[in-house]
């Protein structure tokens, strides 16, 4: 539960964050402060009574198919995204991606990190799936020295004249990032805007 590169460890985490993130806390700018109003997968959304969340949302010219192909293929993620801690993706079920449908993120906690060595493991479960309309999935992040976050995810994917808006929202619970809300959800956000710039940049190259 959780996108991938910086911050990726979105629960489905972009969780880098929580990490370590190579880029600056106040680089992301809260844009759910501006849009109180929480996307949804057929009537469900995120955990509004989480302390961090984020939302926003980028156009990509590119047809519907792409960009959802794309984002439904799972342990093809990190060959268009480029983690800044490596992350390894396995589906735990087969076939498309569908309603139930399991997968796991495997990251290895970098060193000089204020955890002990180990990976951190997500197991993403997809809750609600509308093809080429929404996504919404969630998923605990457990990690060494009782690291544990809970997230959830929602996309939605608009077709509009000349291309999409994908649009993304994520909560996030768990002592880690509730000690520290700003700077939680700032790096929360940064994960969420690279794993759009990487999907925009993605599917127009294709």
């Amino acid at each position: 539960m959780l996108g991938l590169r910086t911050a990726l460890l979105t629960v489905p985490l972009a969780i880098a964050g929580v990490l370590g993130s190579t880029a600056p806390a106040q680089a992301a700018t809260p844009a759910h402060d501006s849009k109180p109003t929480s996307l949804t997968c057929q009537g469900r959304g995120i955990d509004r009574a989480a302390k961090v969340h984020y939302r926003t949302e980028t156009f990509v010219k590119a047809p519907l198919r792409t960009i959802w192909d794309l984002q439904t293929d799972v342990e093809a993620w990190p060959s268009w995204q480029n983690p800044a801690i490596p992350v390894t993706m396995k589906r735990l079920d087969h076939g498309p991606l569908r309603e139930r449908s399991r997968f796991q993120w495997t990251i290895p906690v970098p060193p000089g990190m204020p955890y002990p060595p180990g990976d951190v493991t997500i197991v993403s479960t997809v809750r609600q799936l509308q093809p080429g309309k929404c996504l919404r999935w969630t998923g605990p992040l457990d990690g060494p020295g009782g690291m544990h976050i809970d997230g959830v995810h929602v996309w939605n994917f608009v077709k509009v004249r000349g291309g999409v808006i994908v649009r993304t929202e994520e909560s996030h619970t768990g002592p880690q990032v509730d000690k520290d809300v700003p700077g939680s959800t700032a790096m929360l956000g940064q994960g969420l805007e690279i794993w759009l710039k990487d999907l925009k940049k993605a599917a127009e190259n294709r």
